[in-house]
């Protein structure tokens, strides 16, 4: 493999935005792979599920919510705590920002690191980064568990399982059978799984399931619109997280070494999964993760933008 540029410091083509509505109280803000935007509208007042990366960013997703009604946005939901999830969200102005405690916890341990290394990863994601006031800190926080009423619209917001997180949250719309799955769920875009509990992740995948959605809105990727659809975004995501650790822990446990294990599990993934959206910013940091818990780290390190460069450095130079 040619010495790779860092992380995706080399991505700098635009993605085309679409719009889609998914019922009469669902939309989703989606970018050819870039992060997605969630949108529910109640009776009363709109929740935004995930922020876009800055404030300049979440005024593209305001205008478009605009095109479609006038209510309030009263609530920004993060489905995680990465910054390029979160760091939007000033410009909507919520009265409340929610968040399950260990999104929480991991905002206050490590919202600091990983606000500046993911900004040096991935610059182009982070469009007038200087409009950030700073990190976003939530206004309700939950365990476990929040149903809102949005006038007669249940929208519950839930914590499933560890998994992309231990703070990973979705939010499910009963009545319309609608799923937010925040980077539990990518489609055709490579799951990163820096921060991952990897053991746990097809478990909560399996609850996801259960509930039975009609339609996902993953992280990434395009909107899962049929019942099809969504089975096989469960299914890309399941294929990628096990395959990769399967073939981490096959390596460790025969006492081979980060590198060794990074290429051989990048040559045995790259025909599979290389065309997905960021497979080659996301494996260093995937096999990263997945050789610490599959050795001595229960619980996944916080990446700084040193930590970042160090390992890039250590497996692509």
């Amino acid at each position: 493999m040619s010495h790779k540029k860092f992380a995706s410091q080399a991505d700098l083509v635009e993605k085309k935005i679409s719009f889609d509505k998914l019922s009469d109280h669902a939309y989703a803000y989606t970018a050819e792979g870039d992060p997605n935007t969630g949108i529910v509208v109640g009776d009363d007042a709109v929740m935004v599920i995930d922020t876009q990366a800055t404030p300049v960013m979440a005024q593209d997703v305001i205008r478009r919510i605009r095109e479609v009604t006038d209510k309030p946005i009263r609530y920004v939901t993060l489905s995680h705590y990465h910054a390029v999830r979160v760091l939007g969200a000033s410009a909507y102005k919520p009265e409340h920002i929610i968040a399950s405690r260990d999104t929480c916890d991991l905002i206050v341990e490590r919202g600091e690191a990983d606000m500046k290394s993911e900004i040096e990863r991935f610059p182009r994601l982070f469009q007038a980064v200087e409009s950030v006031p700073g990190l976003t800190w939530p206004t309700l926080v939950f365990e476990k568990r929040l149903t809102l009423m949005l006038g007669k619209l249940q929208v519950e917001i839930m914590q499933l399982g560890r998994g992309h997180t231990k703070g990973d949250t979705i939010v499910w719309l009963p009545q319309d059978r609608i799923l937010f799955s925040g980077d539990l769920v990518e489609y055709h875009a490579t799951p990163y799984t820096g921060d991952a509990y990897l053991t746990d992740w097809p478990a909560t995948l399996d609850a996801i399931a259960a509930l039975k959605p009609e339609k996902l809105v993953p992280g990434r990727g395009a909107s899962l619109v049929t019942p099809a659809q969504v089975k096989a975004g469960l299914e890309g995501t399941r294929a990628f997280v096990t395959e990769m650790f399967d073939a981490v822990k096959r390596g460790a446990a025969t006492g081979k070494d980060l590198k060794s294990v990074y290429h051989d599990t990048y040559a045995l993934l790259q025909p599979k999964f290389g065309r997905w959206v960021i497979f080659d910013h996301c494996l260093p940091f995937d096999v990263s993760r997945a050789y610490d818990e599959a050795t001595q780290y229960k619980d996944p390190r916080i990446w700084t933008a040193q930590r970042d460069k160090d390992m890039w450095e250590a497996l692509e130079g």
